[in-house]
């Protein structure tokens, strides 16, 4: 098995997927799009997507997932801890010009802030380090991860910068191939999405299954589908396992509303749900 990630080596998916499978080979994607596509297309191949973050929200990758309907095999909240990397012999106080992704370069807004640094927009993190290795300019730095100043060559000048310690992104592991786990004493997450047919309180009406049945609905997000204002696909994740009679109730009633509904896929619940 291979995993696609998108951006390049040292990314924060790239180092999420080592955590996960620290020998498995991982493969660069130019676009979010690319990495959808070659899964896909081959089942030896499972795409990491990061789908939100705890502190600046959706990622954007919900129309692919809407597009190419992957199996969700597995999700993981990994710890986004961020690292301001110069090259060496680099001091902090060397530093003015901070490079980064835009989310970065937010969600560590109070470090750049208390010192003085000016923070510059790219296109990524693991970019944005490679083009300070590059650059060979101390007074220069990138946000990024650990994993990239390894790659890089670039010399940790500060750790943990992000404004929040408990910065966490989620990430989903997705492939070709429908793969269901047995049920057992583990806690479960089955995600769908749906289209609503067009009637008056469409939502209220297609909702009322879960609450009847006592289901626990931890995501529902909207989205419009492709060149319309007034059509939209539901994003939904609800605790429990598709072969519960209680899922199983919800979701018929939910179809009887439905103009699509397709299962993404059942999981087991990350560890890190105990936590919220």
């Amino acid at each position: 098995m291979k995993i696609v990630y998108q951006g390049i080596g040292g990314s924060y998916s790239e180092s999420c997927a080592k955590y996960l499978y620290p020998t498995i080979e991982t493969i660069p994607c130019k676009t979010f799009d690319e990495c959808f596509e070659r899964a896909s297309k081959n089942s030896n191949i499972r795409a990491i997507i990061p789908e939100s973050n705890k502190t600046t929200g959706n990622i954007g990758v919900e129309y692919l997932i809407f597009k190419y309907r992957l199996n969700i095999y597995e999700e993981i909240f990994y710890p986004i801890n961020h690292n301001l990397l110069g090259i060496k012999g680099s001091k902090l106080k060397d530093i003015t010009d901070v490079y980064s992704h835009a989310q970065a370069l937010s969600q560590a807004s109070e470090f750049l802030k208390k010192s003085n640094l000016s923070g510059n927009v790219r296109a990524d993190t693991a970019g944005s380090a490679k083009y300070i290795s590059e650059a060979k300019d101390k007074s220069k730095a990138a946000i990024a991860s650990k994993l990239s100043a390894e790659i890089y060559n670039l010399e940790i000048l500060k750790e943990n910068i992000q404004d929040d310690n408990e910065n966490y992104t989620r990430f989903l592991i997705m492939g070709k191939d429908i793969v269901q786990p047995e049920i057992d004493k583990n806690k479960y997450i089955t995600s769908l999405l749906f289209k609503l047919r067009e009637r008056p309180a469409a939502l209220y009406s297609a909702l009322s299954g879960f609450a009847i049945n006592g289901v626990n609905m931890t995501k529902l997000q909207s989205f419009p589908e492709k060149n319309s204002f007034s059509s939209f696909f539901f994003l939904c994740d609800i605790d429990g396992h598709l072969d519960e009679i209680k899922i199983k109730n919800s979701l018929e009633e939910l179809a009887f509303h439905c103009e699509d509904m397709h299962v993404l896929g059942v999981y087991k619940a990350h560890e890190f749900r105990k936590k919220k």
